[in-house]
Parts: structure tokens; sequence; C-alpha cells
């Protein structure tokens, strides 16, 4: 491609967009950041234009896609809580289905013809066998996963019908953070393991709680599939490419393929920092599968993705240099 290449990142100030488009400005392409601050925050967009704003304002995407031509679009705007999807369907339906129809209903009345979807592992539900390969059926059991189930099918009648080419990535367990340390995850509240602790790790939580220890993993303890969010973020720039070259859209699962269980974090977490972590027992959480791995091989084949910072202790190191600076 001779001309700067232009991309719209929609969710840029959030944990994932932000470190997207820092990879997006590394590669001299000129990036654009759509974000209602909801969730994002401004001060982790640290290149190209933020405009701060809603995915479902039509008059306002239609001024933007009006007034730059974009080779792509990123939507990382959705709402990733499980458990307050099980509180609030109506709240996840409105955002991750019926403003993320806005968006992709605008792109297409504005000819721009790639998008890079994230989309999860909640969307197949408890595992029948695993690893989770991407024909494992989809069954979500939480409106989280079915809200973005819902978007994977618009985005594949949308191509086939008005030719708008998509690729869904179905995250495992995003985590990490920027190996400079500028950009981690910054949720509230903050529900995500390592995050979490981390957190004990630094005295500000008192312990991390282990829910449930009677689980069939080798040492009872839930297993889940880490991914480094730098690894997450090359898949985003592989896809990219895969699109750009005119090829089809397609749906890919990313992970580790081997999974970490929760007392080998809290383990590595004691390694890596050095400190001392206290960890209670507590009861199991009501849907908590014992083990969630992905089969990625896909994503490396067809994409050429090779995850270079997932292995356990980097992605703490890398986590806990964030942690670090954020005191």
């Amino acid at each position: 491609m001779g001309a700067m290449l232009k991309v719209l990142v929609v969710g840029g100030a959030g944990y994932i967009g932000s470190h997207m488009v820092k990879r997006l400005a590394q590669s001299n392409c000129q990036v654009v950041t759509l974000d209602n601050l909801s969730k994002g925050h401004a001060d982790a967009v640290h290149h190209g234009e933020l405009v701060v704003g809603d995915m479902a304002d039509r008059p306002l995407l239609d001024r933007l896609l009006s007034q730059h031509r974009f080779d792509a679009v990123m939507h990382f705007a959705a709402l990733i809580e499980v458990g307050e999807s099980m509180r609030d369907p109506g709240r996840y339906y409105r955002n991750n289905v019926a403003d993320s129809l806005a968006l992709i209903d605008a792109l297409r009345d504005h000819g721009v013809e790639r998008l890079i979807f994230s989309s999860t592992a909640a969307i197949f539900g408890e595992p029948q066998y695993t690893p989770i390969d991407e024909d494992h059926p989809k069954l979500p059991i939480n409106p989280y996963g079915r809200s973005k189930l819902i978007i994977e099918h618009v985005l594949e009648d949308y191509e086939r019908a008005y030719g708008l080419r998509s690729i869904r990535l179905r995250y495992f367990n995003a985590a990490g953070a920027d190996p400079d340390g500028k950009l981690g995850e910054r949720h509230d509240p903050e529900t995500h393991l390592i995050p979490l602790v981390l957190q004990a790790a630094a005295g500000r939580r008192a312990d991390i709680a282990v829910f449930g220890r009677d689980y069939d993993t080798p040492d009872g303890t839930c297993v889940r599939d880490y991914v480094h969010v730098s690894d997450l973020c090359e898949a985003h720039w592989l896809a990219l490419q895969c699109l750009l070259d005119g090829r089809h859209g397609g749906s890919f699962n990313l992970g580790n393929g081997e999974g970490f269980s929760v007392q080998e974090v809290i383990d590595s977490a004691r390694r890596v920092t050095g400190r001392a972590i206290t960890q209670r027992e507590a009861e199991r959480r009501p849907g908590d599968p014992a083990r969630l791995v992905a089969d990625a091989r896909r994503a490396r084949k067809e994409l050429g993705w090779a995850p270079q910072r997932s292995a356990l202790d980097t992605l703490i190191a890398d986590a806990w240099t964030w942690e670090s600076r954020q005191r």
C-alpha cells in the first residue's frame, strides 16, 4: 500500500483498544479513536485524534465517515462484564447489539468494506470439549456472550449481502500490559484475575479470593487461557493485512492454546513480584467452567499469528510494571 492507512478504532480509549491505537501508530497508520469514555480513559489514547462520542450517534458517524476515507474500522466498544450482563441484560443488548448495529449500518452506507470485531470465548458457553476450536457449538449462557454472538451472525450476513468483509476475533482471557509500562488494565470495578492478584501483591487489596478448589483440574482451581494484550493487537494487525489483501472475512479463536490455573497465576505473581500474597478460599461461582482453553491453530495457520509475550511470567511481569506505575 503506497498511501498511509487510515483506521477508525471504536473503543480505542479502553484496555485493548488503547494498545491497538499504539500498535497502529507504530506501523505509521493514521488513527482516529471514537470512544464515549463510559469505560475508557482519554489519557490512554497516546496517538492520533480522539473523538469523544457514541458509536450509535448517526450524525457524528456521518461526519466522521465523510471527513475521512477509512481503510478499515476496528470495533472494541462493548460492555464486557458477565455478571453485570445477567443483572442488566437490557444495557448489554442496547450497547453491544443495537449500538453496534447502528455503527455497522453507517459503515455500510459510507462504503467502508473492512471491519475487525472483538468477539469473545463467551459465545461458546460451557465447553463440550477442550481445547475449543472455531467449530465448537455456540451456546452462550449469559447476555454478554449472546450479544457478541448476535453481532457475529449480523456480520456474516452483511458480508454475504452487502460485501462488508469482517474478521471476528474471539479472545479468551486478555491479560498483561504494554511492555513499556505506559498502558495497562484499568477496569472499574476490576474483575480480572491478574490485576486483582497484583493489587493484592501491591497492598491495594487485603487478599485474593480463590473461588472453588474442587474442579477437575490438576490443582483443583479453574484453568483459563491468558493471552497477552500485545499478542492480541498483533492478531488484529494480521487480520487487517488479510482484509487489505482482498481475502474474505472469518472467525478466529485467540488464546495460548494452554491454560493456567488460578493457583498457577497466584504462584507466578509471588515469583515475579517477590511479595507475599494472601489468598482465601471461597465458594465456587455459578457458571464458572473448570477449564477454558482455546485451539488457536487456525489463527496461526491462516493469519500467521505467533504469540510472543504470553508466557505466564512475562504476562505478569508486564502487568506488574503497569501496576507499580499506578501507585
